[in-house]
């Protein structure tokens, strides 16, 4: 678990302007929560999104921190937070040690066995390599065949590699490889030192990588990964479900959501109006 447990006693981010007019409203009509402090389950290693604050190390900072403020400025909660590795997100929610992950996870059908999804943004992944790209990577494709991916344990672009293992024997290609890691900067570090060939994730992420290693990194290609990125609930609350969907939709409306992006400097065709993804 690593820092799995460990739990952020102050509230992070940048305190939000008021609340959008229609909150009011929803406070009326979602009282559980309005006063309530909640636990949003995060995996901080994703600059742009969620991380430590450089300035304040029992801070966090990023779009989905000021994003998940917003959203309970609109319902009348606070967040603090718990940090665990990402494959512990939806255990440590569903386990009752969380009340909602807002944490950059793309949602999908067999994700949804463990939580409710509000989903809030579309997903495009880059192709981080080594700068000169040495084994010509060029998606998640036949170009894996023989390369070492470095991947986030419980990454959904980890099937994706591994479904080409059969596909390149069959060609008579080496099969790829998989390295798995608790969080993205061990996967770019794996990279920096030679150990991986690639790392498949999040646009943003990649970008951001190669901002802070423009010497030793770059990105092969942006791909379309058929998910979007939610914010999880447990299966058990679906009022707390819909009053976040609720106060979502407020936010947005606002103008606050594009303003986050702006903000963190992330791509604003990440966008999306949210909906509701269940296993059902």
């Amino acid at each position: 678990m690593g820092v799995a447990g460990l739990i952020a006693l102050c509230i992070a981010g940048q305190a939000q302007a008021a609340a959008p007019a229609g909150c009011a409203a929803l406070q009326t009509k979602y009282p559980d929560w309005k006063g309530k402090t909640l636990v949003n389950a995060i995996n901080p290693h994703t600059p742009g999104y969620e991380a430590i604050d450089p300035k304040d190390p029992d801070k966090y900072v990023g779009f989905d921190i000021d994003l998940g403020e917003a959203i309970g400025e609109c319902l009348g909660f606070k967040l603090t937070y718990k940090a665990v590795t990402f494959a512990a997100l939806l255990t440590t929610l569903s386990s009752g040690q969380a009340d909602i992950v807002i944490s950059d996870i793309y949602a999908t059908k067999e994700r949804a066995k463990a939580a409710d999804f509000i989903t809030y943004s579309k997903v495009f992944d880059g192709v981080l390599v080594a700068k000169g790209n040495p084994k010509k990577i060029d998606g998640i494709n036949m170009s894996l065949c023989g390369a070492a991916a470095a991947e986030n344990t419980g990454y959904v672009e980890v099937p994706l590699v591994q479904d080409l293992a059969p596909k390149c024997k069959e060609a008579g290609k080496a099969e790829p490889t998989i390295q798995l890691y608790d969080n993205n900067a061990n996967c770019i570090q794996a990279i920096l030192a030679g150990r991986a060939d690639t790392y498949v994730n999040d646009v943003n992420t990649v970008d951001q990588a190669v901002k802070a290693n423009p010497d030793k990194l770059e990105k092969a290609i942006a791909v379309t990964i058929p998910y979007s990125v939610g914010i999880g609930v447990p299966k058990d609350k679906p009022k707390f479900r819909d009053a976040v969907l609720a106060a979502l939709i407020e936010v947005q409306k606002a103008g606050i959501h594009k303003d986050l992006l702006k903000k963190w400097e992330l791509d604003p065709n990440n966008f999306k109006e949210p909906d509701i993804l269940t296993a059902d």
